[in-house]
């Protein structure tokens, strides 16, 4: 806060008021108010014929004798007044005192302010102005009136002009066209009503989570904001600033909102860098400043300075960028995942049940905003399919109907549920994907007890790289194991990550990795290799830049939280740095005769008439995979469905000549 100036005695020797709520003193001006004193001091001004005439003349008489009359002097009154003031007066006197306004700037802003609170009062200033088409208080009006209430030798318009209300945004001067004179006072009407005690949002500001629900924060997490808030509260002015890692959603707000309540106050989410007049209007409503950002990865943003003041600040924002704390030294928090056993009560409040509360809390790591967000769209989706509880297939639909908190623009849902029958593989692979669904499972926990090496920099996160020719079961088995975990797989679009401009890219991989650490989703890079394929020898700023990009993603799928799952038909594409960071590499050969065999069946279901000896010799002689497999049926099936009949041989064979001339190979000499 600025320093109090020492050109008006009657309002800086008073002490500030610790509260904004009214003190018990016996006043001898009972009655009285600044605006009293301001209409008063209008009532002795000379500048217009028409104030000695007509009723706001009179009105304006009534009020100079109100101020005059306890002591018989204007000044005197007022000083008696200033030493017990009417409890509406408070709050701008108090908030006068902490930005070291002077007693001039104090009955100009109580003017300006009656004006939006008052008609009567307006017409009064436009009676004592002589004119029609303002109601507003000019910078000559206030100096003429009030120059009574400066020091000897201290100009009232000079004290307006480079006090501390103007440059705090306290007051506003309009008219910029006008001679200085007759430029207009005003009071911004949030600043109108904080001052009379009413909250009214600033622009670009919301008081509160708004229209987010608070959740309910796990105790470690509380406690956790609430030590941050004692520390805030005890750090020195430069360090009187904290990040808080989070997402802006209802999560990161009720963080906000709890370190702002231990401080003494509210939380004012600021979506602008507009600060004007923000700090006297924190200070009036008691109010902790959040500045929202979303910042892109290596993206720096200043804390937006407040003139006049001098509390702490926080800063809500994800996990990239840098924050330039100006004159302050930030400190940064990032809020920890809740542990399973502090998940299991999070998911009992959110749709009741303690045994699938305890199941959950097992397989989803999701954090208390999200529990709450699936919970209330599960017990709306339960309701409408006539239960009074959800179930887990409520859950899993509640996941997916969120969109994974925005991740539709970036990544598309896949909905299928893939059971144990519709994984055709050789035992062998089986059991590799088991040990990764394993590991996906367990991974919340997986280093507690081991050695400090096993400890050492361990991520929750997994990453799993599927390798094999097309068709052979590898986006499959991705949604086979989204199906096991009961989580949401969204395959990422390359087309709406990647952008030909430079670090639109980086800022679109940046979001999509935070939206899937926060809503708990299976991530799947189909053909992966578009993405992290080899860094290349850099000739021109596009090989540079596409190393750069190369760079960030390799850095940031390591500091992944969540699954990832990426497939490639090679793995000799994939730039070698990434091998190292991934947690498992499964083969998916070409199926042999057994799973071929398998595999027909699976796709050929009940409806075909197809004699188990042709059966054989599809799996023996037909070396395709099972996508292609799939594409065969699929056509078989149309022929079949035009003649309202069963599968017949002859509908397989039509199928694998059409799939052989697609790849551009003979049909085995035996189909033809």
């Amino acid at each position: 806060m600025s320093k109090p100036t020492t050109s008006d005695p009657l309002l800086v020797s008073q002490p500030a008021a610790t509260t904004s709520a009214p003190q018990p003193t016996v006043s001898t001006t009972s009655g009285l108010s600044l605006r009293t004193f301001a209409l008063a001091a209008l009532a002795r001004t000379t500048l217009s014929g028409n104030v000695n005439s007509g009723a706001e003349a009179t009105i304006l008489r009534n009020h100079l004798t109100a101020a005059v009359a306890p002591t018989g002097s204007w000044r005197t009154s007022l000083a008696a007044y200033l030493e017990a003031p009417a409890p509406a007066d408070r709050p701008l006197l108090d908030l006068s005192r902490a930005l070291g306004s002077s007693l001039v700037e104090a009955l100009t802003i109580a003017l300006a302010a009656a004006v939006d609170e008052d008609p009567l009062v307006g017409r009064l200033v436009a009676h004592v102005l002589g004119r029609a088409d303002t109601a507003r208080p000019t910078l000559g009006l206030v100096a003429e009136a009030f120059a009574e209430a400066t020091s000897e030798g201290a100009r009232a318009m000079d004290i307006v002009l480079t006090g501390a209300a103007l440059s705090s945004g306290l007051l506003e001067l309009r008219d910029e066209a006008a001679p200085l004179p007759e430029r207009a006072l005003v009071v911004p009407l949030p600043l109108v009503l904080a001052l009379a005690g009413r909250d009214q949002v600033f622009p670009g500001t919301a008081i509160g989570l708004g229209r987010l629900s608070a959740v309910p924060l796990h105790p470690s997490l509380h406690e956790e904001a609430r030590s941050h808030a004692r520390a805030l509260a005890a750090a020195g002015p430069a360090r009187r600033a904290l990040v808080l890692r989070a997402s802006p959603g209802a999560e990161g707000r009720t963080i906000a909102t709890v370190i702002a309540a231990e401080l003494g106050g509210r939380a004012a989410f600021v979506e602008t860098d507009r600060t004007a007049g923000l700090g006297p209007w924190l200070f009036s409503r008691r109010l902790l400043p959040v500045f929202c950002f979303d910042l892109a990865p290596g993206e720096r943003k200043q804390i937006p300075a407040i003139a006049h003041y001098g509390g702490p600040v926080l800063v809500l924002c994800g996990s990239d960028g840098h924050i330039d704390g100006r004159e302050l030294s930030p400190l940064e928090f990032t809020p920890a995942r809740p542990s399973r056993a502090e998940r299991e009560p999070l998911w009992r409040d959110a749709i009741g049940g303690e045994e699938l509360a305890q199941k959950l809390a097992i397989t989803h790591r999701h954090r208390a905003g999200r529990i709450a967000e699936i919970g209330r769209i599960a017990r709306h989706h339960a309701t409408l399919c006539g239960r009074e509880k959800p179930l887990e297939e409520d859950v899993l639909a509640a996941s997916r109907t969120s969109e994974g908190g925005g991740l539709g623009a970036l990544a598309q849902p896949i909905a299928d549920s893939i059971g144990d029958d519709a994984l055709v593989l050789g035992e062998a692979l089986r059991t590799e994907l088991r040990i990764l669904l394993l590991r996906c499972r367990s991974r919340d926990e997986l280093a507690e007890g081991l050695g400090p090496s096993a400890r050492a920099r361990y991520h929750a996160g997994l990453r799993a790289l599927f390798v094999g020719p097309s068709g052979t079961g590898k986006t499959l088995a991705a949604a086979w194991i989204a199906t096991r975990l009961a989580l949401p797989l969204f395959r990422v679009d390359l087309a709406s990550v990647t952008s030909k401009y430079i670090g639109e890219t980086e800022k679109n991989l940046a979001q999509l990795f935070a939206r899937a650490e926060e809503t708990e989703v299976v991530l799947l890079f189909d053909e992966a290799d578009a993405l992290f394929g080899k860094r290349t020898d850099v000739r021109d700023a596009n090989d540079k830049f596409a190393n750069a990009q190369t760079n960030y993603l390799l850095q940031r799928i390591e500091s992944f939280d969540g699954i990832a799952i990426l497939t490639s038909n090679a793995k000799s594409r994939l730039d070698a740095a990434f091998a190292r960071r991934l947690d498992a590499i499964i083969e998916f050969p070409l199926p042999g005769p057994e799973e071929r065999r398998a595999l027909w069946l699976a796709h050929l279901g009940g409806a075909h008439r197809i004699a188990p000896r042709d059966l054989n010799r599809l799996a023996a002689a037909v070396d395709l995979s099972g996508g292609h497999i799939r594409n065969v049926v699929l056509t078989a099936a149309v022929l079949a469905r035009e003649e309202k009949r069963p599968i017949e041989m002859a509908d397989v064979v039509c199928g694998l000549a059409g799939e052989y001339r697609k790849l551009g190979r003979s049909v085995p000499a035996e189909f033809r």
